[in-house]
């Protein structure tokens, strides 16, 4: 059980900074643009919150 939650919780975290990557560039040419980033930190406290 511990491989297959850390396998989602993996693939959890990289959804995540697709949708950060993806939402950048989406914005990347609107006006007040401002870049987002993920954290290693939010990232970890979603995985904790979720167990």
């Amino acid at each position: 059980m511990r491989s297959l939650y850390s396998a989602f919780s993996g693939l959890q975290n990289h959804q995540t900074r697709m949708d950060v990557i993806g939402n950048n560039i989406a914005n990347v040419n609107t006006v007040g643009f401002k870049a987002s980033r993920v954290k290693f930190q939010d990232v970890f406290s979603q995985t904790m919150q979720g167990a």
